[in-house]
């Protein structure tokens, strides 16, 4: 399956002396860096072999490799930052001498603002979206989205791409690649299970060695039961009997393996009381499915937590084509005190956007209320309403509803 950040990647050899690729384990950065041409030299730290060639001198191996090297698995090797700027300072005009990947490290990112800035281009990359399961990398809302279009080009451009049927398949399922090539419901299950338990908790251990394992594989069960909630760190260390600074590093950690996706509130221009508590997610829905010991579609539907699922899984498909495009954006969602309320709201150099999303075919008017007070207020081009309507339409001049089948 094509990946809709490679166009971004080539993009970014083009313009930078070094790219770096970063996302969770198991979404394809591997796979990603071994689509390079011939030409490159590919070195993956976890393999002791690899990771020996470049310890053991890191300024040498440089120096004998300046261009097109590609290293994986990055912050395994703290020191190859520091050797990197000076390697990249020796010569800064030429673009496209090396690309690193990283995964589950805080270290990583701070390592990379404080020895590359300037020098690297930054792709956050992550499971499979919807789109690129659909073979469909680059649909033309991101596009229209980004580059102003007026509200009628939406309706003229924009058609379902998928069947409502494998909509629901993503969703379920997520986005994780091995489980999507491999297609058995018995392998996504030992997927899920392994990945949980080689991969997640191991790289917390790792990453954070005084972590108690136990109590946070509690608190990633916890996680699971609040994603969709508007998070209150009092309320949650009390549930899980810690200080609130403890709950609150806890959401740090979490953050750290790309696992939760916090979304700020919405305060600029505050003219009602607003809440201003953060919402966030777990960022794949097939990892909250596993983790909410929801069997299948059919259960999915009937869960308490069906909404709010629904919800994280649109709001990371918007997220991650935005990303894909390397376009520079904040997001948020709103809530008002009276119950007023906006799921994500995007703001870029394409304006201030408010979405709102939901899994119905019909939306009546009533429930639009919340985006069509902060369109006005705002004087926002539009609004958007992301549902599984069969095609797109006009709810008034300013209020788009877009199918999620075009995403």
């Amino acid at each position: 399956m094509k990946r809709a950040c490679q166009k971004l990647l080539t993009e970014y050899i083009d313009f930078f002396p070094c790219a770096a690729v970063i996302g969770p384990r198991q979404c394809g950065k591997t796979t990603l860096i071994e689509s390079l041409s011939s030409e490159w030299k590919i070195f993956d730290l976890e393999k002791q072999s690899d990771f020996q060639i470049i310890a053991q001198d890191v300024d040498l191996f440089l120096r004998l490799n300046p261009e097109k090297v590609a290293i994986d698995e990055a912050q395994m090797l703290p020191e190859l930052f520091p050797a990197l700027r000076v390697a990249i300072d020796r010569d800064r005009r030429s673009t496209g001498r090396y690309v690193i990947t990283g995964s589950s490290s805080p270290k990583l990112m701070r390592s990379v603002s404080e020895s590359l800035a300037g020098r690297i281009g930054i792709i956050e990359m992550s499971p499979f979206s919807f789109a690129e399961t659909s073979e469909n990398p680059s649909p033309a809302f991101y596009r229209l989205l980004t580059q102003r279009a007026p509200v009628g080009a939406f309706i003229e451009n924009l058609r379902p791409g998928a069947k409502i049927k494998k909509i629901h398949e993503f969703w379920f399922r997520g986005g994780y690649p091995e489980p999507w090539i491999k297609n058995s419901r018995r392998f996504y299950s030992l997927w899920m299970n392994q990945y949980v338990g080689t991969y997640l908790y191991r790289d917390v251990v790792r990453l954070f060695p005084g972590i108690n394992e136990n109590r946070f594989r509690m608190f990633t069960q916890f996680l699971a039961g609040i994603s969709g909630d508007v998070v209150n760190y009092a309320n949650v260390a009390r549930s899980l009997g810690v200080s609130q600074p403890t709950a609150r590093d806890y959401f740090e950690i979490a953050h750290g393996p790309f696992l939760w996706r916090t979304i700020p509130a919405y305060t600029q221009n505050a003219i009602k009381r607003i809440v201003k508590h953060p919402k966030g997610y777990l960022r794949d829905s097939g990892l909250l499915h596993y983790l909410l010991r929801i069997p299948d579609i059919d259960s999915l539907l009937a869960h308490p937590c069906m909404g709010k699922s629904w919800e994280g899984m649109v709001i990371e498909e918007i997220i991650r084509g935005l990303n894909c495009l390397g376009t520079g954006f904040d997001y948020y969602y709103y809530r008002t005190g009276g119950g007023a309320e906006v799921d994500l709201i995007i703001e870029g150099d394409f304006g201030l956007i408010p979405v709102e999303i939901k899994y119905v075919q019909t939306v009546p008017s009533r429930q639009l209320r919340g985006l069509k007070d902060f369109v006005r207020e705002r004087k926002c081009r539009f609004g958007i309403v992301i549902n599984n309507d069969e095609n797109p339409r006009l709810y008034d001049e300013k209020i788009i509803g877009i199918p999620f089948a075009c995403l």
